[in-house]
């Protein structure tokens, strides 16, 4: 094997995990999950169905990761964010019957190269944050944010530009 699964871990037979990642206790990797190489699962990590993770990226203890998401090469999910995908949740359908896979309307986040997302951020479905963007701790997320951009806040608003190595920068 090419890549670390702690024993206490879950992976699907079905997903593909990239060479030198390694996934730690008790995370779980759905099928058709694709993890890229060299990348870190943290503790009680949950990877949707059909989650696409690029390369080198690091994903914090206790993150979810929801069906329809992708995440680009370099990018760090920090502890306990949560990528959602559903925009009108309900357990049942008006009628009161349990709804099913085929009820939902899946509607992923898309996170670019080298972005960083805050702990305990929430990135509300269809955003995009772009490429080195940087997402505060605790900031909801309820657009796309700019590539370079700094938000942060409940909603997140846009308070300026970062570089590539997260230092904010003059206008």
């Amino acid at each position: 094997m090419e890549y670390f699964v702690h024993k206490t871990a879950e992976v699907s037979e079905k997903a593909k995990i990239g060479a030198g990642t390694k996934i730690w206790n008790n995370a779980q990797v759905r099928e058709d999950a694709m993890i890229g190489m060299t990348c870190i699962l943290g503790k009680n990590v949950y990877i949707d169905a059909g989650v696409k993770i690029g390369d080198r990226v690091k994903i914090g203890n206790n993150v979810s990761v929801f069906k329809g998401s992708v995440v680009h090469d370099g990018v760090f999910l920090g502890p306990h964010c949560c990528l959602l995908n559903d925009k009108m949740p309900r357990a049942v359908s008006p009628d009161g019957s349990l709804k099913t896979e085929k009820d939902w309307k899946i509607c992923g986040i898309t996170v670019k190269k080298g972005a960083s997302i805050g702990a305990g951020a929430m990135l509300l479905p269809g955003v995009t944050i772009g490429e080195w963007a940087m997402v505060g701790a605790g900031a909801v997320m309820t657009k796309d944010v700019p590539a370079f951009g700094l938000v942060y806040g409940n909603p997140a608003e846009l308070h300026g530009m970062v570089d590539e190595s997260g230092r904010k920068v003059k206008k």
